[in-house]
């Protein structure tokens, strides 16, 4: 009895443990960089660790015949967009460059380097000239019209791409804040490709300024997907991580020039870089206008926001999470910089709790015992036989052939409602972006606990 007596307090002590939010947050760090080899296009690499994944979409080539190969897939399907491509950069190498002990602590320090270098190598080989980016690979719709492997592909795949007189200022800039990004985090590391980092930052920051236009209204294509709302505030990001990359007044001049046309608004994510350049120019700068810009925006989502029944600050249907995850990591950060942090990080914490498992759920593929097994993805979904997968097997009760370690899916409603099928691509995809702001903030967690 004694005995039976002490198992049940040590479960019950763990289940209290895990109510508190005390998980494994190393295993997820790890298991996120997972994901991201999953999301791998062009020839994998001999240490590739998910070995579901084989080489695809070898002959990707730009409009001259200029070798588009690599790249990351976009979500569930095998777009590569640009934009959300290069924002999930600046972000990945925004976490390893100010949190590289979680990554050391984890373990997967070099990995971390490899996810930023694979997007980057992409994005040297997409600019092409001065005045000249491929943003985008792939035909949406024709691409989402069929569900199978990436590596069994046969549609075209043609390339898009933004000019002189065919602008895209968001793009270039958000682009350029991912090589400046990158350039800090490679440059005691290796030194002659931070500085070809950082001289694509700056040509591209120059693109963005010298011809100014939405990306969106010149490659057509992309406005279905990813429409951008605006560019000023790419402008403010962009040249925000240049200032930090290079201390040049002429970067601050830029944020000067356009900060008071988004200085009213907020918010963190693909599309919206307003938030995130608020912590960057208050690193740099210690201005208490960002500061008090980042407390007015952490402050109304925590006490104003709307909350799921099960306590989920919910700030949009369309990947519930993915919006959160952004939301916390711009907190996260002002945390670290001493706003508020000790309540910051609390709430941080129990908000993170409800993805891994507080619910009795976790919305993260392969992560505690009960996760997503039919994700709206289709690389993982598919049988390794091409002629098993199809439509037919899109709409069948069989479970996902491979399990997509790390992958952080849509999220619930704004009652806590999920359901785990894959034709619920509004709440059970999978994305770069997502993981991009989640990894960031589990880094955070990893350095805390």
């Amino acid at each position: 009895m004694r005995i039976l007596l002490s198992v049940a307090l040590l479960i019950l002590s763990c289940a209290a443990l895990q109510v508190a939010g005390a998980y494994d947050y190393k295993s997820v760090l790890q298991k996120s960089l997972l994901f991201f080899e999953a999301q791998r296009s062009g020839k994998l690499p001999s240490n590739q660790k998910v070995k579901w994944r084989h080489d695809s979409a070898l002959n990707d080539k730009g409009n001259n015949g200029e070798d588009l190969t690599g790249g990351y897939y976009d979500a569930g399907d095998y777009v590569k967009f640009g934009f959300p491509m290069a924002y999930t950069a600046t972000v990945l190498a925004w976490s390893v460059l100010d949190h590289e002990p979680a990554y050391q602590q984890a373990g997967v320090l070099a990995d971390a380097r490899e996810a930023i270098k694979w997007a980057t190598d992409y994005f040297i080989k997409c600019h092409v000239s001065e005045y000249e980016f491929y943003g985008q690979v792939g035909q949406g719709q024709v691409d989402h019209n069929s569900w199978s492997q990436p590596e069994d592909m046969t549609e075209a795949r043609p390339a898009y791409k933004i000019t002189a007189s065919a602008p895209g200022s968001d793009l270039a800039a958000e682009t350029a804040a991912a090589f400046a990004a990158s350039y800090l985090v490679f440059k005691n590391v290796d030194v002659n490709y931070a500085r070809t980092l950082l001289t694509h930052a700056e040509q591209l920051m120059k693109f963005a300024v010298t011809y100014k236009g939405k990306y969106s209204d010149s490659i057509s294509d992309a406005k279905n997907f990813y429409a951008s709302s605006g560019y000023v505030d790419e402008l403010v990001w962009g040249a925000a991580w240049l200032y930090r990359a290079t201390n040049s007044k002429s970067y601050l001049d830029i944020v000067n020039q356009n900060y008071n046309s988004v200085m009213y608004n907020d918010g963190f994510g693909w599309d919206n870089k307003k938030s995130g350049a608020d912590v960057i120019l208050y690193k740099q700068t210690k201005d208490d206008k960002y500061k008090q810009r980042l407390i007015s925006f952490c402050d109304y989502n925590i006490n104003s926001a709307q909350k799921t029944p099960k306590g989920l600050i919910f700030l949009g249907e369309w990947g519930s999470l993915r919006n959160n995850a952004n939301f916390l990591l711009v907190c996260s950060e002002a945390a670290d910089m001493g706003i508020n942090t000790a309540h910051y990080r609390d709430v941080v914490k129990k908000q993170i709790g409800y993805y891994l498992g507080d619910t009795g759920f976790s919305y993260v593929i392969g992560f505690g015992n009960k996760y997503p097994k039919f994700a709206h993805h289709r690389s993982s979904s598919c049988p390794d036989h091409p002629a098993q997968c199809g439509w037919n097997f899109f709409g069948s009760s069989t479970p996902n052939h491979h399990v997509l370690e790390g992958g952080l899916v849509g999220g619930p409603g704004k009652d806590d409602s999920y359901k785990d099928v894959r034709n619920d691509a509004q709440h059970n995809e999978v994305a770069c972006d997502y993981n991009a702001g989640f990894q960031a903030v589990i880094a955070h967690l990893v350095e805390q606990s």
